[in-house]
């Protein structure tokens, strides 16, 4: 493909047959971070089956002492599974994926995104770009893991903006002559998963001639083609990484050094069922009038409605003619209405307040779920915070406007519905 275009097919790997895939395929490691007991869970329902599990390193467990023998595990055990040949390569393709969860299915194409491409700075022009703040302290950590790692693993999203569906859907108009690769259901409620294999040559031509004109439209002085959704952190990580790695390189090396890509799966923000979802804030041991009193700073004028309930919150932030958000404590609901915000979007506005907590010592977690955000927010001392849902119709224009949204603005769908781990690709 044109290199031009910034994405190449991939090698990628995915286990043999007999290998439970059910077991396999877990949550990505960004999601259910104050929740130990989700992911005990998944350990006790693993067992000692082979399992991507035993490839990742949870956020949960971030802060714990271990972290050096969890990453020495990771890498150990990498080793192992291709050592002992429990994956099957599929060369020079691209995978075709389709997630159902309940009543909805959304389309994803797995390939490998050219980090070169790519950066995380609010304001670049670059064809690959984050969406939203990169918080450079979460790269090194994530780079211990890869630093070492044969292999990576993707959780990654990566939006494209192809309003006609000439891409992914004109792809899957067909997926009944490619080669299935898979289907499993996923554990904890994920739903299933479903895969077919692209690798002909006019059906990766096909895909090639549709990304050139997605290209020839965009804006040549500022031309955003694919947005990160989800994963940005392990992106810039990859990117990082191989910043590191390409110094050793001849220009002839850097060409096609395997480091050089990143494995994502691509979806269309058409899709419907493609749905954002806020990400919400719980701040820790927090006194309600601390909050109110730094909330001021940032807001001419601020008005409070008392609601019943949580569901009531997320009726009123349906309206955004006025930028709002909802918040709860221990004993009460509250929907809040900002006039004359510092920040052209809620998360922007909140984003400020949490900055200072966090300059006073207090602390913050970023929430996928209302429901997880009601009950830690209700629990005494704490204070759970309910924003708004971007609007994806506008989305790629406001990044090409605006650059990255303030970090943990919105997040594709609830946390059981996040990209499950599958595929692999070999990166040394």
């Amino acid at each position: 493909m044109d290199r031009k275009l910034g994405i190449i097919p991939a090698d990628i790997k995915i286990p043999v047959e007999g290998i439970d895939l059910e077991k396999w395929a877990v949550v990505a490691c960004d999601q259910f971070t104050s929740e130990k007991d989700y992911w005990a869970s998944v350990s006790d329902f693993v067992g000692s089956a082979p399992s991507t599990l035993r490839l990742i390193f949870p956020e949960c467990y971030l802060n714990d002492d271990d972290g050096d023998k969890r990453i020495a595990d990771i890498n150990k055990t990498m080793k192992e599974y291709v050592d002992n040949n429990i994956f099957k390569t599929y060369k020079n393709c691209f995978f075709l994926v389709k997630r159902t969860c309940g009543s909805a299915s959304r389309l994803g194409l797995m390939a490998a995104l050219d980090l070169e491409k790519y950066s995380w700075e609010k304001c670049s022009r670059t064809l690959i770009r984050a969406t939203e703040g990169t918080i450079l302290s979460r790269i090194p950590p994530r780079k211990k893991i890869r630093i070492d790692a044969p292999l990576e693993l993707p959780h990654i999203m990566v939006l494209i903006s192809d309003e006609k569906k000439s891409v992914i859907e004109k792809t899957y108009s067909k997926h009944e002559k490619l080669e299935k690769v898979y289907e499993t259901p996923l554990m904890k409620d994920g739903g299933k998963v479903e895969a077919w294999v692209v690798n002909s040559p006019a059906d990766i031509k096909d895909i090639e001639d549709a990304f050139e004109k997605l290209y020839d439209a965009l804006d040549p002085e500022n031309p955003l083609l694919f947005a990160m959704g989800d994963g940005n952190h392990s992106f810039a990580t990859a990117k990082s990484c191989w910043e590191d790695i390409k110094k050793g390189l001849s220009a002839e090396e850097r060409e096609n050094h395997p480091a050089r890509y990143c494995l994502v799966e691509l979806e269309n923000i058409f899709d419907p069922g493609l749905v954002f979802e806020p990400i919400h804030r719980v701040l820790f041991n927090v006194p309600e009038e601390v909050f109110l009193e730094l909330l001021k700073k940032y807001s001419k004028d601020i008005k409070f409605e008392e609601v019943k309930c949580r569901n009531c919150i997320g009726e009123r932030l349906k309206d955004q003619s006025t930028q709002g958000f909802g918040y709860c404590t221990s004993d009460k609901h509250i929907y809040v209405r900002l006039k004359d915000p510092v920040a052209n979007i809620a998360a922007g506005t909140l984003q400020r307040v949490i900055d200072d907590l966090l300059d006073k010592g207090y602390e913050v977690d970023y929430i996928h779920g209302a429901d997880v955000t009601d009950k830690l927010g209700s629990e005494k001392g704490n204070i759970g915070l309910f924003l708004p849902a971007i609007d994806k119709g506008t989305f790629f224009e406001t990044i090409i406007k605006d650059g990255a949204l303030p970090r943990k603005t919105f997040s594709m769908g609830e946390a059981n519905e996040k990209r499950y781990y599958m595929e692999a690709r070999a990166i040394k």
